[in-house]
C-alpha cells in the first residue's frame, strides 16, 4: 500500500543547526509581497490529482490548496476549525454521530454550487472506489453519510471515533464536484475541480500551475500571491539546487541533500538563499518482524534497544538537525512520553544487551541484516543503517550488515515477511496521537510486522478513539507506549524537522511548516 506517511522530511545537514532561520520573514526588507506568482520546486512527484486516489504528501499538497474540507487546520494549530462548514459537532455522547452545517454561498472553481450532496458524494465515492493508493483506509468507522437538506451533513459512525474531525480536516476530506467526477472510477485527465483557495490550471510531468480561485469562501486568508507554480525535479537533487541558485525557483521545499544545503548556506552568507526550519511530527522507526527467527526473539530486540546510540546518529549522520526519539508519539503531540528512554536509557549498555541475549539463551554473536531503501526515507538512510550496524558490531554481540533495496521491491519483500529488521518513516495524516498508534498497533497494522497485543487492540485504541477530550487520553497512551517499549515491535529512532530553502525576498514560509503538515500556498509572497 502506498502510504503518504512514507514520504520523509529530511533532517538538515551538516553545520546548519546554529544558523537556521525560523521563518523567511527574518530576511531584511519588508515582508509584504507584491502579489507575484511564486515558483516552488521539489524533487518528489504529485502522484494523483484525484482525492480518491492520492495518499502521498505531494498529492495532499495539491488537495490542501485546490480542494476544501469541512474543517481544516489553522496555521500553527493541531485542532481543526471550520472551513467549508460553518459549524460541526458530535450530536451524541458516544461520538458516533457527527453533524456539519455548510457555509452559505459555497461554490466550486467552475461556478457550480457546493451542497451537502457533494460532501456525501465525495465520501461515498472514495469508499466505493477504495483505491489501493487512496485514503479510504482512514475511514473504516464510517457507516453512512446523510443529507437532511442542502446545507446539513450527518456522518454516522460504526464505532466511536473522537478523532473523526481531524480525519475529515485532512486531504482525505477533500470535497469534489459530483458533476465533474465519476462515482465509480478515478478521474484520469489530470484535472481537478475543487472549492479551495486555488484552481489547478495545468498539470503534467514537469509542473503544476495554480491560480487564485475567485469563488473561494473559507477559512484561509486572502492569498498573498497571484498563483503558484510547482515544478517537479523527479529526484534530481542537483537540478533542484541549480534551479534555486539560478533563480528559476523561489523555494526548494523537498529533496535537497544535506551537502547541497550546507553548500547553499555557506555560499550565500551575504544574502540570497536562506534555510528555513519548521516543526515536524515526522518520525522514523526500526521495525521488527516478530515472526522472524532472529528478530522475533525479544532478547535480540532488547539487546538492540540497549545498544542504539541515537545521539551519535543525530550528530554523525544528521549533524544535529533531527532530535532523538524515545516514544511512539513525537514531541509536540499530546500523549508524548519517554517510555523507551525510561526502559533502555540514552547511553548504550553492552552489559544490559548481553544480559538480554543471555536471558534468551543466546551466547554467540547474533547474525543480523538491517534492511534499508536508498531514497524513500531520505538520502542518508543507508548511511544511518550502516552506522546502526556498526554500533551493534562494536558491542561484540552482533555480526550485523546492511542491505539496501529499491522501494517497490522493499515494500513487496516486507509484505512477504522476508525481512527481520527494516526501517520505516511516518508523516502523519493528522496531528493526533491516534495517527501514531492505531496504524502501527491496531488491527491489520500498516507495518506488516505480525505484531498484535490484545490490550492495545481491544482496550486502549478503542478507548482513546472514543474520548472526545483528547487530554484525557494521556494515561492510556502512556500505557500503550509502555507496552510497546516492553515488547518492542518497533524502536523509535528520531523525529525530524521540516525545512525549505528560499530565494531572496520570499516570505510566509513560517506559516507553511508545522505539525499539521499542511503547506499553505496562500501564505507565500515575494517582492
Amino acid at each position: 500500500m502506498n502510504m503518504r506517511n512514507q514520504w520523509p522530511v529530511l533532517p538538515i545537514v551538516a553545520g546548519l543547526a546554529s544558523g537556521l532561520l525560523t521563518g523567511c520573514g527574518a530576511q531584511t526588507g519588508s515582508s509584504d509581497g507584491d502579489g507575484s506568482a511564486v515558483v516552488l520546486g521539489m524533487s518528489d512527484d504529485v502522484l494523483a490529482t484525484d482525492p480518491a486516489s492520492g495518499y502521498d504528501p505531494g498529492s495532499w499538497m495539491l488537495f490542501n490548496n485546490v480542494f476544501q474540507s469541512l474543517l481544516s487546520f489553522p496555521k500553527g494549530g493541531t485542532e481543526p476549525e471550520p472551513d467549508a462548514a460553518k459549524e460541526c459537532s458530535f450530536t451524541d455522547r458516544q461520538a458516533k454521530v457527527y453533524q456539519c452545517t455548510l457555509k452559505d454561498g459555497l461554490k466550486f472553481s467552475n461556478g457550480d454550487d457546493l451542497t451537502s450532496a457533494d460532501v456525501k458524494f465525495s465520501f461515498d465515492r472514495m469508499l466505493k472506489i477504495n483505491d489501493d493508493s487512496g485514503p479510504a483506509i482512514m475511514f473504516p468507522m464510517l457507516d453512512k453519510v446523510e443529507t437532511p437538506d442542502d446545507k446539513t451533513v450527518v456522518f454516522r459512525l460504526k464505532v466511536p471515533d473522537a478523532t473523526f474531525p481531524s480525519k475529515i480536516a485532512s486531504g482525505a476530506g477533500s470535497i469534489v464536484d459530483h458533476k465533474e467526477y465519476d462515482a465509480d472510477g478515478l478521474r484520469e485527465d489530470g484535472g481537478a475541480t475543487g472549492s479551495g483557495p486555488y484552481t489547478l490550471d495545468s498539470f503534467d510531468d514537469d509542473q503544476a500551475v495554480f491560480s487564485v480561485n475567485e469563488h473561494y469562501k473559507g477559512s484561509a486568508t486572502d492569498p498573498q500571491n497571484q498563483g503558484v507554480t510547482l515544478k517537479f525535479f523527479g529526484g534530481d537533487q542537483k537540478a533542484l539546487k541549480k534551479a534555486l541558485l539560478d533563480g528559476d525557483v523561489d523555494i526548494a521545499y523537498r529533496g535537497l541533500t544535506a551537502a547541497d544545503i550546507a553548500d547553499i548556506d555557506q555560499s550565500t552568507d551575504d544574502g540570497g538563499a536562506e534555510v528555513v526550519e519548521g516543526s515536524s511530527a515526522e518520525v522514523q522507526h526500526l521495525v521488527f518482524n516478530t515472526d522472524d527467527p532472529v528478530a522475533g526473539k525479544l532478547g535480540v530486540r532488547r539487546a538492540i534497544a540497549y545498544l542504539i546510540d541515537r545521539d551519535a546518529l543525530i550528530k554523525d549522520v544528521y549533524q544535529g538537525t533531527a532530535d532523538p526519539l524515545y516514544s511512539i508519539i513525537p514531541a509536540g503531540i499530546a500523549g508524548h512520553n519517554t517510555a523507551f528512554f525510561d526502559r533502555y536509557g540514552a547511553r548504550p549498555s553492552p552489559a544490559k544487551a548481553a544480559a538480554a541475549l543471555k536471558d534468551e539463551g543466546i551466547t554467540g554473536k547474533v547474525k543480523l541484516t538491517l534492511w534499508s531503501t536508498p531514497s524513500r526515507y531520505g538520502p542518508a538512510t543507508d548511511q544511518e543503517l550502516k552506522a546502526i550496524a556498526a554500533q551493534l558490531n562494536d558491542s561484540g554481540l552482533f555480526d550485523a550488515d546492511v542491505k539496501s533495496v529499491a522501494f517497490d521491491q522493499y515494500e513487496k519483500d516486507i509484505a512477504d515477511g522476508k525481512y527481520g529488521v527494516y526501517v520505516k518513516g511516518w508523516v502523519p495524516d493528522y496531528p493526533d496521537a491516534d495517527n501514531f498508534t492505531a496504524p502501527f498497533f491496531g488491527d491489520g497494522n500498516v507495518l506488516d510486522n505480525n505484531y498484535a497485543n490484545r490490550t492495545i487492540t481491544g482496550t486502549l485504541i478503542p478507548r482513546t478513539a472514543a474520548q472526545s477530550d483528547r487530554t484525557a487520553t494521556d494515561d492510556d497512551y502512556a500505557a500503550l507506549q509502555d507496552i510497546v517499549a516492553q515488547e518492542l515491535p518497533v524502536l523509535p529512532i528520531w523525529q525530524a524537522k521540516q525545512y525549505a530553502v528560499v530565494g531572496e525576498n520570499v516570505y510566509g514560509l513560517e506559516n507553511c511548516l508545522d505539525a499539521s503538515t499542511v503547506f499553505r500556498f496562500w501564505e507565500l509572497s515575494k517582492s
